[in-house]
């Protein structure tokens, strides 16, 4: 849908059509028989438990691809695996947000934690909502590489491919 011109508006629009989409894809894995649960972030425990906590380090800022981002390290159920918003009750922060983006503000960058190539969310959920539905590929992000005991497997975790 192309821009309107008034940033207020596009922003509410971009809204409603990630909760359309995020309602379609829901329906869609129930359709299909799917669980129910399948269409939720992955939790970053389910990923980092097995391998072994073995330390972390800080990596600073860097700029990271939305296709990297696997999951969240908290239980969220506001977004599913594509960051789509998943209730209504995240609307008007989701909505403030892109507003501030729309009008050229910066946004913070988010917090994510690194294992292996993935990435997994620990702040700025609303802020990776905006950016795949706004069409970004890339956003920035403070890192925190995490070491294991043990190596990711090659099929772990892989990111959904979420197209928008």
């Amino acid at each position: 849908m192309p821009d309107t011109g008034f940033p207020r508006a596009d922003a509410e629009n971009d809204f409603l059509r990630a909760r359309r989409r995020q309602f379609r894809a829901a329906l869609a894995r129930r359709l299909r028989g799917r669980p129910a649960d399948s269409g939720r972030l992955v939790p970053f425990d389910e990923i980092v438990g097995p391998l072994g906590w073995r330390g972390q380090r800080q990596l600073g800022l860097q700029t990271i691809g939305l296709d990297t981002i696997a999951g969240t390290t908290g239980a969220r159920r506001d977004f599913d695996r594509c960051f789509r918003p998943a209730a209504s009750r995240v609307r008007f922060r989701w909505e403030r947000l892109a507003l501030a983006q729309r009008r050229g503000q910066a946004l913070p960058p988010i917090e994510v934690y690194r294992l292996g190539g993935l990435h997994f969310v620990d702040d700025g959920h609303h802020r990776v909502s905006i950016a795949a539905t706004t069409g970004q590929r890339l956003i920035d992000a403070y890192v925190t590489e995490v070491l294991t005991v043990a190596p990711l497997p090659a099929k772990a975790a892989k990111p959904p491919g979420c197209r928008y």
